[in-house]
């Protein structure tokens, strides 16, 4: 293992300027989240394809939880792989699966298949995701061991910035020239752009430290290879609370334009909607950022605790929001969560198990994110279709969210040295 985690460093004699070689790794690192995170605008998609093709509302969601459902399970492996392959090369593979997957989703509109659809965008373009997200956060852990929860928090706030800009642009796009071609352009820029981004994935030197790095950020000094870290309760309550926040918050991404069209008197519905989505998706990148940061502050775990606690009166509330204003409002807060989910739990196993291994522990942490991306959708698709309306399906979240309040309470630091 210890070779495989050599493989594409800098070369030692670069360490004087490895510190300004770490952000150009960290750009590199959040360009290719933002268009790996352009997925969270799927909501936008969702009633034009079944207006253009007469496909059931559980049909085209389907296809966002097998996305989401290989997204975690290519993580899992993923990170497996960027110990054993290197960075670029795992992230060049995601790069040519996302840009195909996406291309695909656009040749299922244009011939009306929904077989090449869950093919294309949800099993293909999932596992370039999956492989894709993992690599930047392993790297980037590796880079800045001073600065786990900002600098994690930071590259995947690029996820939800992602969605932020597609979910404004994507329905003009297709009112403009259809799905098709929405799909083929974003396709052709995703494949380009993230193999670009791949070449500046590289682990740092062997003999790499940063000044200042003192046991503040890293209050267990450990180094557990993923053999270990599964014997331990602690992985099984990291992958427990990641997948409970999860499975709450991807209820309202995969469905809050049809949510936002339905319980409000939008304008111009499709877009107005759009509008929403991309205002709430900048707070889903930007509670990476936020959370990551505070959790060095006051501590991963009581900023779970936060971010459980804090939204589920809101998940009782949001169904019965009829103002404009108020609803965009509880759904930025709630997606400010569920990204500052994605922000803290890279840190927090990072603090939990040590950074060496960061790559093969992470990533099948990651599968919960897989495993709720399946539960989350069908869950609301489901009760949204037997009792017709969200009510029931948010308040099932509320209770979620309860339950990760309480797994997190039952965290204890190791005591390895």
């Amino acid at each position: 293992m210890q070779n495989s985690v050599i493989k594409e460093q800098m070369p030692a004699n670069s360490v004087g300027s490895a510190a300004g070689s770490r952000w150009l790794v960290a750009v590199a690192g959040v360009a290719i989240q933002m268009m790996l995170g352009t997925v969270y605008a799927w909501s936008v998609f969702k009633n034009p394809l079944i207006k253009n093709h007469g496909w059931s509302a559980p049909q085209v969601g389907f296809t966002f939880t097998l996305t989401i459902f290989f997204l975690g399970f290519s993580a899992a492996l993923g990170g497996r792989f960027v110990d054993k392959a290197g960075t670029k090369k795992v992230a060049s593979i995601a790069a040519i699966l996302f840009g195909l997957g996406t291309l695909l989703a656009g040749a299922a509109d244009s011939i009306g298949n929904i077989w090449l659809l869950w093919l294309g965008y949800g099993v293909i373009a999932g596992i370039g995701n999956g492989l894709g997200y993992v690599t930047p956060v392993a790297v980037l852990l590796r880079w800045f061991p001073d600065k786990k929860g900002f600098i994690t928090g930071l590259a995947v706030m690029g996820f939800g910035l992602g969605a932020a800009v597609m979910g404004q642009i994507a329905p003009i796009m297709i009112k403009q020239i259809g799905i098709a071609n929405t799909f083929y352009i974003a396709g052709a820029i995703f494949l380009a752009g993230l193999l670009i981004a791949a070449q500046k994935l590289v682990n740092p030197p062997a003999d790499y430290t940063v000044a200042g790095n003192g046991a503040k950020n890293s209050p267990v000094a450990i180094s557990v290879d993923f053999k270990t870290a599964r014997t331990m309760n602690q992985f099984y309550i990291l992958w427990g609370i990641l997948f409970l926040n999860v499975t709450a918050g991807i209820a309202i991404v995969s469905n809050l334009s049809p949510m936002a069209q339905q319980q409000l008197s939008l304008s111009d519905p499709a877009i107005m909607a759009g509008r929403i989505v991309a205002v709430a998706a900048l707070f889903n990148g930007l509670g990476r950022l936020f959370w990551g940061a505070l959790s060095e502050k006051i501590g991963r775990n009581t900023a779970f605790l936060l971010i459980f606690g804090t939204q589920i009166p809101l998940f009782l509330i949001l169904p019965h929001v009829t103002s404009t204003a108020v609803f965009t409002t509880i759904c930025c807060y709630i997606l400010l969560c569920y990204g500052g989910g994605f922000g803290t739990m890279p840190s927090f196993t990072a603090d939990t198990f040590g950074p060496k291994y960061i790559g093969s522990i992470y990533g099948p942490i990651l599968f919960a994110w897989g495993v709720a991306g399946a539960v989350g959708p069908m869950l609301m698709e489901w009760v949204k279709k037997t009792s017709n309306s969200f009510t029931m399906a948010l308040s099932i979240a509320a209770g979620i969210l309860i339950l990760g309040f309480i797994v997190t309470l039952l965290y204890r630091k190791p005591k390895l040295i």
